[in-house]
């Protein structure tokens, strides 16, 4: 099936691969506005950042166009090597002296001068697995014993080793992800109203099991009430937007880059985007991801198979909520995740990761008339 599929090659979605590129370059010149004051700062070097960006960026271009040049069947042959590798390196991680501790998360495992993120990796894995799973199974899945039970199964299992580290905001995005794709399998309804009760009984009890979820919900509710610490960066992250205006104060004079909001080249790039390009500036870039997330659905609704069409829309979905999410806590909408905004954040294994993903869906829109 898959060998008469891929006879059938068509140019890839030049449409798309140009959104990421322009993506891409708007997060390089952002990375080096946001992060120069920083590096100065931290290591004499105002370049720091930016030169490691370049690094990570075009790691992940190669990787990006050579995963666009593999038929995306190759991966339904691994998926099951793939998944578990995923598994080791998210058990791997919780090990003292192997996993590193950041921002009170122990989510990373070093790797010579660089470190990498297992949870990255296991959005990827989970999805090309799941993928094949939805695609093989489909029939039973409106069935809780046969079909949508075992999804979920695997689906919290990875979220529980990603919580044990903690990183909610990784763990929602994977499950958020995955929901999508069981339910344009055709779950039913009933059984994610079920899972809905279930879910929120689960959240609160992981909010009140560590007090500073407690806080992060107690400052997105208000801010001002401590603005010194737990309402510290959404009220910073809003002082950067509101003088930013219709076209901003210009890239590259923003003043809360200026040690006032915390690491800007992370998850709150896109405060000092809106900052520096104003309303305007972020409206691009957000129309920007409006058309990645259409001309990804395309892919989706048009590749030939059942498989390819999972793949496409959990790719597709997975960048989507991670925008939806980041760009919500940058203007005080939702609670603090530490979510980084594809594409622009400052980072190495999310951005290599980001890059692998869209080859994989690049590769698919050779195979979809579109």
């Amino acid at each position: 099936m898959f060998r008469r599929i891929f006879k059938n090659q068509y140019a890839p979605d030049y449409t798309l691969l140009a959104v990421i590129l322009s993506l891409l370059l708007i997060g390089i010149v952002i990375v080096y506005s946001s992060s120069f004051v920083w590096a100065e700062y931290k290591y004499a070097d105002s370049f720091y950042y930016v030169k490691r960006q370049l690094l990570f960026c075009s790691v992940g271009l190669i990787a990006m166009f050579f995963i666009m040049s593999v038929p995306y069947g190759t991966w339904k042959k691994y998926s099951k090597v793939i998944l578990l590798a995923c598994f080791l390196l998210l058990l791997a991680v919780l090990i003292p002296g192997i996993g590193m501790v950041r921002g009170g998360a122990q989510s990373w495992i070093g790797v010579g001068a660089f470190s990498i993120q297992p949870s990255e990796f296991m959005k990827l894995g989970l999805i090309i697995y799941l993928s094949v799973y939805l695609s093989v199974q489909q029939k039973y899945i409106t069935s809780f014993k046969k079909g949508f039970f075992p999804s979920l199964l695997l689906v919290f299992t990875s979220f529980g080793l990603i919580m044990l580290q903690p990183d909610l905001g990784t763990g929602v995005v994977l499950v958020l992800t995955c929901m999508v794709m069981i339910y344009t399998a055709g779950a039913r309804l009933s059984h994610f109203l079920g899972l809905a009760v279930l879910g929120i009984a689960g959240f609160l009890l992981l909010i009140i099991s560590a007090p500073y979820r407690i806080d992060r919900i107690t400052a997105f509710l208000n801010p001002w009430e401590d603005p010194s610490d737990t309402g510290f960066q959404i009220i910073q992250s809003l002082y950067a937007i509101g003088p930013g205006g219709l076209t901003g104060v210009g890239l590259g004079n923003s003043l809360q880059k200026h040690f006032y909001l915390p690491e800007p080249q992370n998850d709150f790039i896109f405060a000092i985007l809106g900052e520096e390009l104003g309303f305007l500036g972020g409206t691009f870039v957000i129309g920007l991801f409006m058309l990645l997330f259409w001309r990804g659905v395309k892919v989706a609704l048009e590749a030939p198979d059942a498989y390819g069409r999972f793949l496409a829309l959990g790719i597709v979905s997975m960048l989507t909520i991670q925008v939806m999410i980041n760009i919500s806590v940058v203007i005080g909408l939702i609670p603090v995740t530490g979510i980084t905004l594809p594409f622009l954040s400052y980072g190495g294994s999310s951005l290599t990761l980001t890059l692998c993903s869209v080859g994989i869906l690049l590769n698919i829109s050779k195979y979809s008339k579109l």
